[in-house]
């Protein structure tokens, strides 16, 4: 089956975007804000469509662009229709069917990938699509969702790690660090695995694995050279810089057992991964994984700076109220994260915009 044109693309995207909504709403409900039906309804779903619905839809649509084959985008139709059914009130089999079935086509096409090129960097992003399957099926087996809590940051940090790797993979990194970094993400998958016999002792093991990861990525990563770079190089090097030291506070937070259900802490440790870490990567490489995926044009504009800001400083109200168990100030923190991220989406999208008026304009 051929590749899709970009425009067979944007209905994927737009089923991604409607799962970010869904979720990031459902999550202020769960802060106690006064939400739509629809999303008060789904706040017990916040973790599910961040990650399984809106993360899973846009990387498995990243894979499948760059895989060039048209039944790869069967994954990301699979994860945003089982947001988008999740938000609906839909029986939750549903979605577990589906966001099951998108892991495993993004695990088939991690396994084309590595046929065509057995590297360091597809390894990674191999193991980070099999975490995504660990965690949709044990959601589908039926055990409490924090079980897959676990499987699914790791599905979310191993993919960034992995795409790290590829981007820094002409720097000289010494050999034996690049073992060293094996052995961490063998450490991250051995707590996620641990975690569901010993939930303590696994996720204090996950989030070592969590901090040594942070550690590597701040000593080889590229990003400590380019963070004086102008326009988009600096840009991005501080969307990443930033990503590390939130991953490097989650891991802490985990090794006090703040990743544990019921832990006042637990809050602040995931979403300084899942919200500092995680959406700080989504905020440097957005600039040039959309105008990939899309084929649109986004020109550089320090604009960008704006809702990077906005969310850092919002993420640290949320955790010190989280840390300090003040929920106004951790629930107000929540409201302008999601702020935040509705700024990013506005300036990106005003970028391509520009982008689009400057070539219509060209000669």
């Amino acid at each position: 089956m051929a590749d899709l044109r970009p425009a067979g693309r944007l209905p994927l995207l737009v089923l991604g975007m409607l799962s970010l909504l869904g979720g990031v709403l459902a999550g202020l409900a769960r802060l106690d804000w006064t939400m739509p039906p629809i999303a008060a309804g789904a706040a017990g779903w916040h973790g599910a469509l961040m990650v399984s619905a809106f993360l899973g839809t846009v990387i498995s649509l990243e894979r499948a662009v760059a895989l060039g084959r048209g039944w790869a985008y069967a994954a990301p139709a699979a994860a945003g229709i089982g947001g988008v059914a999740l938000l609906a009130g839909a029986p939750p089999v549903v979605t577990q069917v589906l966001v099951a079935v998108a892991a495993l086509l993004l695990v088939a096409a991690s396994v084309m990938v590595l046929r065509r090129l057995v590297a360091p960097f597809t390894l990674i992003l191999a193991t980070g699509a099999l975490c995504w399957l660990a965690g949709n099926v044990v959601w589908l087996a039926g055990a409490p969702l924090q079980l897959a809590v676990p499987w699914w940051l790791a599905f979310l940090v191993l993919t960034i790690a992995g795409e790290r790797l590829e981007l820094n993979r002409f720097l000289p990194t010494p050999r034996g660090a690049q073992r060293v970094f094996f052995v961490i993400v063998a450490t991250v998958v051995i707590g996620a695995l641990a975690s569901l016999a010993s939930e303590d002792s696994g996720l204090r093991l996950f989030a070592a694995g969590l901090l040594a990861l942070a550690a590597w990525l701040l000593r080889y990563d590229i990003a400590r050279r380019n963070a004086r770079q102008p326009g988009l190089t600096g840009f991005i090097a501080h969307c990443l810089l930033a990503g590390y030291a939130w991953l490097v506070l989650g891991g802490l937070l985990g090794l006090a057992g703040a990743f544990t259900s019921g832990h006042p802490w637990r809050d602040s440790a995931l979403h300084a991964v899942g919200l500092g870490f995680v959406f700080s990567m989504i905020f440097g490489h957005a600039p040039i994984i959309f105008p990939a995926v899309m084929r649109v044009k986004i020109p550089w504009h320090p604009a960008v700076y704006l809702p990077l800001l906005v969310l850092h400083a919002s993420l640290a109200m949320r955790i010190a109220g989280g840390l300090s168990e003040r929920f106004t100030l951790r629930s107000t923190g929540g409201l302008i994260n999601a702020i935040a991220l509705l700024l990013f989406v506005l300036v990106l999208l005003g970028s391509v915009l520009r982008g689009r008026r400057a070539m219509a304009g060209a000669p």
